[in-house]
């Protein structure tokens, strides 16, 4: 591989890279606050678990809608603030609002009530996201054309946006606890007033303390959004030159040629054969990590803590920040410079490949006689989700300059990154059931104070040979992945001479 060097004006200014740096951290932001509430919707709010269920489902699907369609009508929108920039300004409004919106719930409504207003919010609060997500990462795609500096600039949006999961499992303290966020004078006189006895009192205290921890925080998370999110709009500049030519007119008149130029473009995607390799790589890479994530709890306080949430404390939170932490600041860093030094592809199967070792130290590290030794394995791990994002951003990338290079114009950033993303939330959606599944199937039992032997060893195996599975086999997936530096700069040279620089 020859040593190729950045041109200046292919670098990505450092505020330019803080600001996309700050749209992924709403990214990460607001799906980790989503995960982190949606266990309140059961105890502060009293839902039925089927209907929290259907409540974490069924946005989901509306979503997968949405991603595409949105990421057509970025593709194709013209205006003097360009394609993405618009919809990034309204979108991180509308998320950030919607979002607090989203929560005020009141445990006095009805159940069916609580239930129609939180489906009807969610599905209202996707639309916002999408708008805004959707043309944000196809920004990045098209911030600079160079090889490694797209990697550059994965590996510090990636960076920032990790800072999402150091903040986002301290959610569960301050939510509970009722010094932080306080419930007014009338709700305690309230539940005085009901004349409970003193288990019960406790309880719907708790409760009221929940349910009051929801409805603060989500205005903070959503005032957050609204500021870090409306930064790429104003500082972030992509390929918004007029010579984009073949744009389709995006109106109602057009709606019907818009869903067959919509299918076509799809079509198109998918029969991208380096990008296909992505998506199964990516699949199976954050899936097989999804599917157990919440193994790691339960193992800590059944198995080192013999089912006691209290003795646990806040160890589960700080394996999770801690993990982001060394993530952030340690493993994108290197994960970048190995991509400059042997290239993309061998980056991620290098990066994968630790991940496997650190799944594996995983059977050791869970001691009850030596809690420290659950730390030993993060920084391996690490490397999994670390590399992936930073890594596969990147080559999508490169992927659209192929897709312009064999399909013509118009660039298909957004339609590129609508699909990778919808198949991230189809799988995390899979992930979900799966991963609940195999709990069954390991007899684990969550009302129960403390599990068989038998039950925790099964977990614990699952907990190791499903992550490092999956990781080995999009190692195979990505061993033959075609598209290097070499052949990236061949092909951007054709693209420029074709149509000149954008």
């Amino acid at each position: 591989m020859k040593n190729y060097v950045t041109p200046l004006k292919d670098k990505v200014p450092l505020g330019q890279k803080a600001a996309f740096g700050a749209g992924h951290l709403v990214l990460n932001l607001l799906p980790g606050a989503l995960g982190v509430f949606m266990f309140f919707l059961l105890t502060a709010f009293g839902m039925d678990p089927f209907l929290a269920g259907l409540l974490g489902g069924l946005p989901r699907i509306f979503d997968a809608i949405t991603d595409p369609i949105m990421g057509f009508i970025t593709d194709n929108t013209k205006s003097k603030w360009g394609r993405r920039r618009p919809y990034i300004f309204v979108g991180a409004i509308l998320s950030g609002l919607l979002f607090a919106l989203l929560w005020q719930l009141d445990p006095e409504n009805t159940q069916d009530y609580n239930f129609w207003y939180f489906l009807i919010m969610s599905m209202v609060f996707l639309i916002g996201n999408t708008m805004f997500a959707t043309p944000l990462v196809g920004l990045g795609y098209e911030m600079t054309s160079d090889y490694n500096e797209r990697t550059r600039l994965m590996a510090f949006s990636q960076t920032i946006g990790q800072i999402a999961w150091m903040i986002v499992p301290w959610f569960w303290v301050i939510i509970s606890d009722p010094d932080m966020l306080p419930i007014s004078a009338e709700e305690i006189s309230r539940i005085a007033a009901l004349g409970l006895n003193d288990a019960d009192a406790a309880k719907t205290t708790l409760e009221a303390v929940q349910a009051n921890g929801v409805r603060k925080l989500s205005i903070l998370v959503g005032i957050a959004c609204i500021i870090l999110g409306v930064l790429p709009a104003f500082f972030c500049k992509g390929m918004d030159s007029g010579n984009m030519e073949n744009r389709k007119e995006i109106s109602l008149k057009s709606l019907g040629s818009n869903l067959m130029d919509l299918f076509r473009g799809i079509a198109q995607v998918a029969k991208n054969k380096p990008f296909t390799r992505l998506c199964g790589a990516t699949f199976l890479v954050f899936n097989g990590f999804q599917m157990v994530a919440a193994f790691s709890v339960y193992i800590i306080v059944f198995y080192m803590y013999n089912g006691s949430y209290a003795d646990a404390g806040t160890l589960p939170a700080w394996f999770s920040t801690i993990t982001a932490l060394i993530t952030a600041f340690g493993v994108i860093p290197i994960v970048s410079w190995m991509a400059g030094k042997w290239g993309k592809r061998r980056a991620f199967i290098y990066s994968t490949a630790i991940s496997i070792v650190g799944y594996g130290l995983k059977w050791w590290a869970f001691d009850p006689e030596n809690v420290y030794l659950l730390f030993m394995p993060i920084p391996f791990m690490a490397f999994g989700l670390g590399g992936l994002f930073t890594l596969m951003m990147s080559m999508t990338a490169d992927v659209c300059d192929l897709d312009e290079l064999e399909n013509g114009m118009p660039r298909k950033e957004g339609t590129f990154g609508a699909i990778y993303w919808w198949m991230v939330k189809l799988g995390q959606a899979l992930a979900l059931v799966l991963g609940g599944a195999v709990l069954k199937l390991v007899g684990f039992d969550g009302a129960a104070i403390q599990q068989s032997a038998e039950t925790m060893t099964s977990l614990r195996l699952a907990d190791v040979f499903i992550p490092a599975t999956t990781a080995g086999i999009a190692i195979w997936i990505m061993w033959k992945y075609s598209l290097n530096e070499d052949r990236a700069r061949k092909i951007k040279e054709q693209l420029i001479e074709r149509r000149g620089e954008l």
